[in-house]
Parts: structure tokens; C-alpha cells; sequence
């Protein structure tokens, strides 16, 4: 136990291993092109399994194209402690997200295989597959994944048959992938903000509360198109104006909602969108998100209570329609402790947030217990070339995943 806990990663190797990856895929601007199923996604994913087969694990694809590392441990019945992210970039990527959590693991398991370490649990180290778009990888394993191959958005338009073919998965037996929490004992992803909150207050370690719900709506607005200039104001049925208000009342219902929602108008499409026409239509985007399911369908009602209202003064037909519902998971309290007592134990300054975007780490913790740990992102880039955390920030984090799971370890006997 107390070689244990001396333990600390290799900073140097860690990060070096980051710009190697990065390699893959690195376009002329600096950006990180590794579309899921892509050539360069599935070169990375080549040497992902490599470096892990060199580190002492076992490697296998599942039938969700996840690739899955595992160490072995003291008793090889247990379940395991796992961690991991994803590998796969938007269009115009950076080095950090997603790659942090899978690099993290993996420097973890190095640490245990120099020192000639077992745990009592195995650990295995997770590569998703497809997080970017589809999660189709997370999914498969949480058993959420749509059994209906049309739902898959996959790069210029592949099926997603294909796609997991390529990668080593298998979409007719896609039901082979589920896991447990008889499985695996926990989850904890390592993740860079992709906010600016870790900065802006100075601390080292974001403590995840959980991964937000989100729900996403179209509204429309119905009025009637007519001349600008002829057409008095109090004649008007004016569906731009309408989405004004609609558009203020949204942020003021976020703003003053109890708690800490978030609430986006993102998209406008308005119809006929000529400089001399009242518009007569227009379409507009929602999305909400918070911890609560509760909090998210209150928001909505009062929102449905103010488009009566608006649509009345208006004269204007107003309806809305749910595109998208995805539901909160909440981190564990006791990985939650673990993590703000591993902090503690190496003098980093920490703070408790919920992540606002989607993780991994949100479909696994539907079945076992699951926590995240945050590292900053400077200036709250991500999703860019710009996208930075330094080197002493990604070492901070992969110690605190590394103290993290041995503590799990200890706990989980």
C-alpha cells in the first residue's frame, strides 16, 4: 500500500505521448482532423492498441468499435476500474479533448506495469468509439444505443454498418457490447473544461457534479408575409419581431430560473428574409440544459405559458416541437470525495461544477458509478487548434485520475 501511494505519472512521457497523437491527423493550420472511421481515426486507433498491448494489456474491439485495454489485476474475477475518453475529433480539432482522458489511462497503467504493480481490481482503458457525433461507442456499452441504423449522423454520410466494420465493430451484434456495474465497478474520465470557469476562478481541478440534461426544441413561428413599406405597423403579423420576444423571454427564464440552467437560440431561419418584406415566417432553435430533468421541464412549461401569451399579442402562430432529450447523469458523491481528497493530498486548489457538455462519462454512469475530473482549457477554447492546457495542468489531472483509482481500488474491495 505504501509504494501505492507514492505513485505519480511520468509528465514528460504523458505529454509527449499527447503531441504524438496529435501527429495523427495534424492538418497545415495545426488543427486536428481524425474523423470517427476515418483513415486517420483508424490509424490512431492502430497505435492507441499498440501502446496498450506495450504496456502490458490485453486489447479487444467490441461490437460497439470500442477499443478496450485491460490490466490485469490481483483478482482477475473482479470488476473492473475503468477509465478513458475518445479519439476522435470535429472537422477543425485540438489535441486535448477526448485525447487527455485516453492518454491519462494509459499513462496510469504504465505507471502500475514499471513498478511491477496490480491492483486488486483490473483496470481497463477505454477508447469510444464515434463521441463526436453519434457516441455510438458509449452508447452500445450503456445498452441506449438506437437499434434504428437511419439515426446514426456519421461523416458524409456513411452507414453505420460500414463504419463499424471498418474499426472492428459490428452492428448485428451490438447488443454484445453492454456492460454492467457487476462489469465494471466505476468509471472516472479525466477531460480538459472546454470552459473558461477553471480559469477565470484560478483553480487547478474541476470536481464534475454530474453531466447536464439537454433538451433541444424547433419553434415556429406562422405569421404574414407582406410589403414593408405599405403595411402599417399596427397591421402587422410581423414572425421576426415574434421570435424577438420569444428569444429575450427564453434568456430571461434562464437567467432567473433557480439554480444554474442554460438556455441557447443558436439557429434563425426566417422566410421570405428580403429587405423589403415583413417576414411571415421564421424557425428558430432551443436548446436548454441543466443537472435537474425537473429544472428543464419547468423551463419548458413556463416557456409554453409565455408563447400563448405571445402568440395572442402577435397574431401569430406559434409552435414548438422536441427534437432532442438527453437526460442528466449525475457524478458519484463518493468518487466526488475521492477526487477533492486526492487534490487536498497534493496541494491543488479545486472547485465543484457540472460539465455542460457531453461526455463518454454520461452514458456509462446510466449503469455503474461515475465521476469526471476537469483540468483548465485556456481561455475556454475547444474544438479549435487553439485549444490549449499546459503540460503541469495535464500532469495535475492524470495524477489525480491516478490517486483517484487507487483510492477506488482500496474502497471497491
Amino acid at each position: 500500500m505504501t509504494k501505492t501511494l507514492s505513485l505519480a505519472v511520468n509528465g514528460d512521457r504523458l505529454n509527449q505521448t499527447l503531441e504524438d497523437l496529435a501527429e495523427i491527423g495534424q492538418q497545415p493550420d495545426h488543427t486536428i482532423k481524425r474523423l470517427a472511421f476515418s483513415e486517420e481515426d483508424l490509424k490512431a486507433r492502430s497505435q492507441l492498441s499498440e501502446w496498450m498491448e506495450a504496456a502490458g494489456m490485453s486489447v479487444r474491439v467490441d461490437a460497439g468499435a470500442n477499443i478496450i485495454g485491460r490490466y490485469p489485476g490481483y483478482e482477475s474475477e473482479a470488476p473492473v476500474l475503468a477509465t478513458g475518453s475518445h479519439i476522435d475529433t470535429v472537422f477543425s480539432g485540438g489535441r486535448f479533448d477526448g485525447s487527455l482522458g485516453v492518454i491519462s489511462g494509459l499513462e496510469v497503467v504504465r505507471v502500475l506495469q514499471e513498478n511491477n504493480l496490480k491492483l486488486h481490481h483490473p483496470v481497463e482503458v477505454i477508447v469510444f468509439a464515434d463521441e463526436e457525433r453519434s457516441m455510438v461507442g458509449a452508447k452500445s456499452m450503456a445498452g441506449t444505443a438506437p437499434t434504428d441504423s437511419e439515426r446514426y449522423d456519421t461523416v458524409e454520410s456513411e452507414p453505420i454498418q460500414s463504419c463499424l466494420a471498418k474499426a472492428g465493430g459490428d452492428w448485428n451484434n451490438i447488443p454484445a457490447a453492454r456492460r454492467s456495474r457487476e462489469d465494471i465497478a466505476c468509471f472516472v474520465e479525466l477531460h480538459v473544461e472546454q470552459g473558461g470557469v477553471l480559469e477565470a476562478i484560478e483553480r487547478n481541478i474541476g470536481v464534475v457534479e454530474g453531466i447536464v440534461g439537454q433538451q433541444r426544441h424547433r419553434i415556429t413561428i406562422e405569421g404574414r408575409s407582406n410589403h414593408a413599406g405599405t403595411t402599417p405597423m399596427n397591421m402587422r403579423r410581423d414572425a421576426l419581431t415574434t421570435a424577438s420576444h420569444l428569444i429575450l423571454a427564453i434568456e430571461d427564464i434562464a437567467k432567473h430560473f433557480p439554480g444554474d440552467p442554460v438556455a441557447t437560440v443558436g439557429t434563425l431561419k426566417v422566410w421570405p428574409n428580403s429587405i423589403n418584406t415583413v417576414p411571415g415566417s421564421v424557425e428558430l432553435s432551443l436548446d436548454i440544459r441543466d443537472l435537474s430533468s425537473e429544472v428543464i421541464a419547468h423551463m419548458i412549461e413556463q416557456l409554453r405559458r409565455k408563447i400563448e401569451t405571445v402568440a395572442v399579442a402577435s397574431r401569430t402562430r406559434i409552435r414548438i416541437r422536441p427534437e432532442l432529450q438527453v437526460e442528466p447523469t449525475l457524478a458519484s458523491d463518493t468518487i466526488q470525495a475521492l477526487i477533492v481528497e486526492s487534490c487536498e493530498e497534493m496541494g491543488l486548489s479545486y472547485t465543484h461544477l457540472p460539465s455542460r457538455a457531453s461526455h463518454d462519462a454520461q452514458e456509462i454512469g446510466r449503469f455503474t458509478d461515475m465521476g469526471m475530473i476537469f483540468v483548465p482549457s485556456k481561455e475556454g477554447i475547444s474544438h479549435s487548434g487553439d485549444e490549449y492546457t499546459s503540460p503541469a495542468q495535464c500532469t495535475q489531472g492524470a495524477n489525480i485520475l491516478l490517486k483517484t483509482l487507487l483510492k477506488l481500488d482500496r474502497l471497491y474491495r
